[in-house]
């Protein structure tokens, strides 16, 4: 058997079937451009007609509570901010790149929805714990499983025997601790390699690789700490329960470091189910 590639090397392979669109390309650049203004960033915006549609669709949802009241690009921007737009523009831009990545081994509905139960969940303890941006946390909940597609579509047996080992766990074993038994690194190595090769903002990229090892976070432990509480918070709103005991262990530190406690369980749960069902059409997630 040919050895198994490292994380690495899995993201450079993916590269000719997944990439960022231009335009969140361009929006990033801008951001980061002290010298460009909000009118450059809509302009950019605007330049591709569906990306523009779908903001402004994303903008006036109740995901940012303004509904019917943004009816032009530039408004956009302005009334959600240019850092904001970044990141809604990324959360877009990767669930669009993926949708054509093809594997036989999960329903990307399910997958999508865990993600956006994640996102909706990382958003409102973003909220709780303050200090922390409600609308980076979203993506980063968003996008904390990515590294799980690659898998899929670079290495479907290794993935499989990996769920097959939860399955015959009765879901004790938790699937990244699984995808190391097989694999020696898991989804979250994956998708961190991932974000690196993007240039994602670094509080994104740490998020995505540590979101299951919270004690190597390095700059933005907080951060980390929440998506790794969202994680196993949609997990539960998924399950429909309020015990921590029915999904895999959350890291006690956690709490620690976010300075939140188990009171914020059920409020989150509760915030992820009922935003669900407009988040999966927003996200363009089949029924």
């Amino acid at each position: 058997m040919p050895p198994i590639p490292t994380p690495a090397a899995l993201v450079q392979d993916i590269r000719g079937l997944v990439t960022l669109p231009d335009v969140y390309l361009r929006i990033t650049a801008l951001v980061d451009d002290p010298d460009s203004s909000a009118a450059d960033i809509a302009r950019a915006a605007s330049q591709d007609p569906s990306f523009a549609a779908r903001l402004l669709q994303v903008a006036n949802s109740a995901l940012y509570g303004f509904s019917g009241q943004i009816a032009t690009v530039p408004r956009a921007v302005t009334v959600i901010g240019t850092s904001q737009i970044r990141h809604l523009a990324l959360a877009m831009s990767v669930a669009s790149s993926f949708a054509g990545l093809p594997n036989e081994l999960v329903s990307m509905r399910n997958f999508w929805r865990h993600s956006l139960f994640c996102a909706l969940a990382a958003r409102h303890l973003a909220r709780e714990a303050r200090r922390a941006d409600p609308d980076a946390l979203f993506t980063a909940g968003l996008l904390h499983d990515i590294g799980e597609l690659i898998l899929f579509n670079r290495l479907p047996a290794e993935a499989a025997e990996a769920l097959t080992r939860v399955l015959d766990s009765g879901d004790e074993l938790p699937v990244h601790e699984a995808e190391r038994q097989v694999l020696g690194f898991d989804h979250a190595d994956v998708g961190g390699e991932l974000a690196r090769l993007w240039k994602l903002p670094p509080l994104i990229a740490e998020c995505i690789a540590h979101h299951h090892d919270i004690a190597a976070a390095g700059a933005h432990p907080r951060e980390t700490a929440l998506v790794h509480l969202a994680n196993g918070l949609a997990l539960m709103a998924e399950i429909g329960s309020l015990d921590p005991g029915d999904v895999s262990p959350l890291d006690p530190r956690a709490w620690e470091v976010t300075g939140l406690d188990e009171d914020c369980i059920g409020p989150a749960v509760a915030e992820a189910q009922g935003g669900i069902e407009a988040a999966e059409q927003l996200f363009g997630v089949a029924p």
